[in-house]
């Protein structure tokens, strides 16, 4: 007989049946209770003092050893407020448990900085790991290749639990397949995203505690470095900052052009659609739409005319005349003086 009603109580299986049996015959002996449920009586003595112990029976008066049970919803309300008091005071150490383990884990005066890591799974495990175990800000450098998959399904997860990430993507992440599409995702729920012509670099950092770096972008051989604090570690972070400080924000952007499809109408103009319209035509001279934004963005990442125009949906002839319009309006001659134009009037 399986029961285990009262599994989240702290009733072992064996000791609700003795219960039950005990709750259906009223006063019972441990020779009763071995006989009806084909225990030992030794086994069924002790599964009736636990019982008492948890306050679910009474021992009943006289030489013989008899047991009788407590007033059911009484006796159970009373224990589970007693495991509810055990569970609060073990979720109150777990904050010393994590001081615990970080210590544990952070290198000593005598221990090498640097770990050395072999193997896409190892890679994939700390990088899960440095962010499960982020509790203010994920700083991270983000370009191809990539050693399992571009999309990172823990972001999210740790986006919700209020830790801030700003990521910095070369533009060939862009323009992989599906790639603006989940950063957008990405920065819908929070993450602040930049682009930055030229990275080179693959790093994640949490906490500014950990750093995670790839030795090389040949994937063929997994190899890759977990940095702990030192002053290494320190100048991975400012190298990040720099990086920052450079790169062409694209949040804002995304976020914008996020907001503009949510409204769009759907083909018979009756609610919310997801299909691209072509792009919408130029502003007034003090302002700029939403399509000519991200075009900017996207212009001064460096991404080539064929993935700007794939990326927005439009055709190239119809990204190309938008690109001279834009820098007719800016009074550019190229990519960088538009970058240069657009940031001086905050449209990038």
């Amino acid at each position: 007989m399986t029961v285990t009603s009262l599994g989240a109580a702290g009733i072992g299986e064996l000791d609700e049946s003795v219960y039950r049996y005990v709750l259906a015959h009223g006063d019972v002996t441990p020779a009763a209770v071995a006989v009806a449920l084909d225990i030992g009586t030794e086994r069924a003595a002790r599964s009736l003092d636990r019982l008492r112990t948890d306050g679910l029976l009474h021992r009943l008066g006289g030489r013989r050893r008899r047991y009788g049970p407590s007033e059911p919803r009484v006796a159970v309300e009373a224990l589970l407020r007693a495991r509810t008091a055990e569970l609060d005071a073990t979720r109150a150490a777990v904050d010393e448990l994590v001081d615990l383990f970080h210590n544990g884990q952070s290198p000593g005066p005598d221990t090498d900085a640097i770990q050395v890591l072999h193997g896409a799974e190892a890679l994939g495990h700390w990088f899960v790991r440095l962010q499960q175990e982020a509790r203010d800000e994920v700083l991270s450098l983000d370009r191809p290749p990539y050693a399992l998959t571009f999309t990172n399904p823990i972001e999210p997860v740790t986006l919700g639990q209020g830790v801030r990430y700003r990521v910095v993507y070369a533009p060939e992440a862009l323009d992989q397949p599906g790639g603006l599409d989940e950063i957008r995702r990405q920065v819908a729920g929070g993450e602040q995203a930049r682009v930055m012509p030229g990275l080179l670099l693959k790093m994640t950092v949490a906490d500014r505690r950990r750093a995670l770096l790839p030795l090389s972008l040949d994937f063929t051989e997994v190899r890759a470095v977990v940095v702990h604090r030192s002053t290494l570690l320190d100048g991975l972070v400012d190298l990040f900052e720099s990086y920052w400080r450079r790169a062409v924000p694209l949040s804002h952007v995304l976020a914008d052009r996020a907001a503009v499809e949510r409204a769009a109408p759907l083909a018979d103009g009756t609610g919310p659609g997801t299909q691209r319209a072509e792009p919408a035509p130029l502003g007034s001279d003090d302002g700029i739409d939403h399509d000519d934004r991200e075009l900017l963005a996207m212009l001064v990442s460096g991404l080539k005319d064929e993935a700007v125009a794939r990326q927005l949906g439009w055709s190239l002839r119809t990204m190309r005349r938008r690109v001279q319009r834009l820098h007719q309006r800016l009074g550019a001659t190229n990519r960088f003086q538009a970058g240069v134009q657009a940031a001086r009037r905050g449209w990038i």
